[in-house]
């Protein structure tokens, strides 16, 4: 996502699974920059969002690169590295001039 001079990360989702899941979309932009966030996506009918700060672009749209991960809530031990992921997605290019 853009807006002016700003970049972000935006994950949409929707979990009636029973259990919470976790979310952790990642901005990966010029220079390997990369601002990644987690959030708890509860379990409910309803669509809930999760997005990494805004920060201030270093350059054009098709110079980043967004990637979302939704992971099982934590393992029976605790550790958030062992559970299980459900789901990656990647962003779509910027739409050209051209169409």
């Amino acid at each position: 996502m853009t807006d002016g001079r700003a970049a972000w990360a935006r994950s949409y989702y929707r979990n009636t699974t029973g259990d919470e899941l976790r979310s952790v979309p990642t901005l990966m932009g010029p220079g390997g920059r990369t601002d990644e966030t987690h959030c708890a996506v509860e379990s409910q009918d309803e669509p809930g969002g999760c997005e990494t700060p805004h920060r201030s672009s270093c350059g054009g749209p098709d110079e980043y690169v967004a990637v979302a991960e939704c992971t099982g809530g934590r393992v029976p031990d605790g550790t958030a590295e062992e559970a299980p992921l459900l789901l990656r997605s990647g962003s779509n290019p910027a739409p050209s001039a051209a169409g």
